[in-house]
């Protein structure tokens, strides 16, 4: 066990499948990623670096690639979705596109790489 999958048990069932998702999809894309934290989140770190958390709050699910230029790098994939220069924010019934997820991890791990 790890950070992420601690969290992950801690999650009821309709969070923990949708927050999964997200870490599924990066893990796909980067598969030496180990789990830690990002400014005290789980996160999953590549080469040290924090890569992605996703985490529940009161009022909705929030994703935190940890890199402002990798949420611009995925505002056409979205559109209507609450979001800001650090976080993407949804609900469990209306997750964020999976393309939007690749877009933000892959643009993460190119300045992880330099």
């Amino acid at each position: 066990m790890g950070t992420v999958d601690d969290y992950l048990a801690e999650q009821t069932e309709n969070d923990r499948v949708v927050i999964e998702h997200v870490y599924d999809i990066a893990r796909d894309l980067v598969p030496d990623v180990e789990q830690g934290k990002g400014y005290g989140m789980p996160a999953l770190v590549y080469k040290g670096k924090s890569l992605i958390s996703v985490m529940r709050t009161a009022k909705h699910i929030g994703v935190y690639p940890f890199s402002p230029e990798a949420i611009a790098a995925a505002a056409d994939e979205l559109v209507g979705f609450d979001r800001d220069k650090g976080t993407v924010r949804f609900q469990p019934d209306s997750p964020i596109p999976d393309a939007a997820v690749r877009t933000m991890v892959h643009t993460r791990r190119a300045q992880i790489d330099g």
